[in-house]
């Protein structure tokens, strides 16, 4: 069954104040005017504190930032070095940091810094397609082989497909990373075309009739890029900054794809290998070849939160081609983690929903979602990957930042609750391996 969503207008005031958590001391910040990272890390310290004005008018409970602050200290005693959180509201902006973001240097994590986001980029690519539907050219029913002519072994399957995890297309990356550090050191360097990672998928069987059943795969989101780049006659890098980017004013987001480096002050990514007792591996540079449109996208917490603000608000899409990307189906038995087109909804347990995208890239776990209107957002991000309770701990930061703070009776548990995460690329991790050693 189809769950359609529709958007609710909201005015919302942006008043700058926050709290930002260091290692585990908790510290004042303001919110620093969107201009580009500067090359060198920023100076460590605590900028003063501006005073925030109140959630005039607001339904939303205010977040529990102790709650957010214990659900990254989770996420970092559980193995990945740093973690943190940006919130965006009606009662400021709220940023919380711990550990580090350099395991090797020991710098201290910021939200101030760039990162791969990982399957977010999945929301980037469904608006840039969206778009085009929009604009005629293409239709979110048309075959895909009618416009990319013999490449699918199957005319049935459809944009919206696609879109949606509905074609049964393989997901290459099961094979890419059966191992995870060798699987990610053989493509660290390497340059894919989309034909060839299209290719690997079709070595395989489609998994599920096209249509018939969800079936998460990176391989829709590399043929969505094809279409991008195939409707546009433009690289997926203009079209991103074109039609995403530069309209947005997104500062500090970027597909370099396939230069390797981060750009400006960023955060490193820290791959957790399968076997117990090796060290966390550095993955911080590699060319995301293997992702592009599904997952190689760089950028900060106040740009994904700019982003997913702009799109439930309406101001990327047209009504009909936001309404077809709310329209949600659920992922799993519990009835609360739907899809719709490149687009998640979780439903939390004080009875809000929230919309964004999970993202998994080597080294890097991100979460950025919305509330349906856009009122508050949050990302957050730990700077490790291939270890699921992490990633579960991560997504405690939602239930804190958007229900607010739970009972004084509840347990540290209870107030970091989280049901187990969804994963966007195959987790290896073996269980004695959680907590791996840093290099």
């Amino acid at each position: 069954m189809s769950l359609p969503l529709r958007r609710r207008s909201a005015t919302v005031a942006i008043v700058l104040a926050a709290a930002v958590v260091a290692g585990t001391q908790a510290v004042a910040a303001t919110e620093a005017p969107a201009v580009p990272a500067p090359a060198d890390p920023a100076p460590a310290g605590p900028a003063p504190a501006e005073d925030s004005a109140p959630a005039a008018g607001s339904g939303l409970a205010e977040p529990d930032l102790e709650g957010v602050r214990a659900a990254l200290l989770r996420a970092t005693e559980l193995g990945a070095p740093g973690a943190m959180a940006r919130i965006d509201g009606p009662e400021g902006v709220s940023r919380l940091a711990v550990g580090e973001r350099d395991a090797d240097t020991g710098l201290p994590m910021t939200t101030r810094a760039r990162f791969r986001v990982g399957s977010v980029t999945k929301t980037f690519t469904s608006v840039v397609l969206l778009q085009l539907i929009g604009e005629g050219a293409a239709g979110l029913d048309d075959p895909v082989n009618r416009h990319l002519p013999g490449l699918l072994p199957d005319d049935r399957i459809t944009l919206r497909h696609l879109l949606s995890h509905r074609s049964g297309l393989w997901d290459y990356t099961n094979d890419m990373f059966a191992r995870t550090v060798p699987g990610f050191e053989s493509v660290r360097d390497r340059v894919f075309s989309l034909q060839e990672l299209v290719d690997l998928s079709l070595s395989r069987p489609l998994t599920v009739e096209p249509g018939s059943a969800y079936a998460y795969s990176n391989s829709n989101f590399v043929v969505a890029g094809m279409l991008i780049e195939r409707l546009t006659g433009a690289s997926l890098a203009d079209a991103y900054r074109e039609r995403i980017i530069q309209p947005l004013d997104l500062d500090d987001t970027f597909y370099v794809h396939p230069r390797t480096r981060i750009p400006g002050t960023h955060i490193s990514g820290h791959l957790t290998p399968d076997e117990a007792g090796l060290p966390l591996v550095d993955s911080t540079r590699q060319t995301a070849s293997w992702a592009q449109s599904a997952g190689a996208m760089i950028s900060s917490p106040a740009d994904l939160n700019r982003f997913v603000g702009a799109l439930t608000e309406g101001e990327l899409l047209g009504t009909e081609q936001l309404d077809a990307m709310l329209t949600m189906t659920p992922t799993d038995a519990t009835n609360t983690r739907f899809y719709g087109l490149g687009l998640r909804r979780y439903a939390l347990s004080c009875g809000l929903s929230v919309l964004g995208h999970t993202g998994t890239v080597q080294g890097f776990y991100t979460y950025a979602f919305t509330t349906e209107d856009g009122e508050r957002r949050l990302t957050a991000m730990a700077n490790a990957s291939n270890n699921g309770p992490v990633n579960t701990a991560l997504g405690g930061t939602l239930e804190a930042a958007f229900c607010g703070e739970r009972p004084a009776s509840a347990t540290a548990e209870e107030r970091t609750f989280a049901p187990a995460a969804e994963e966007d690329l195959p987790t290896r991790l073996l269980p004695a391996a959680t907590g791996a050693e840093r290099p």
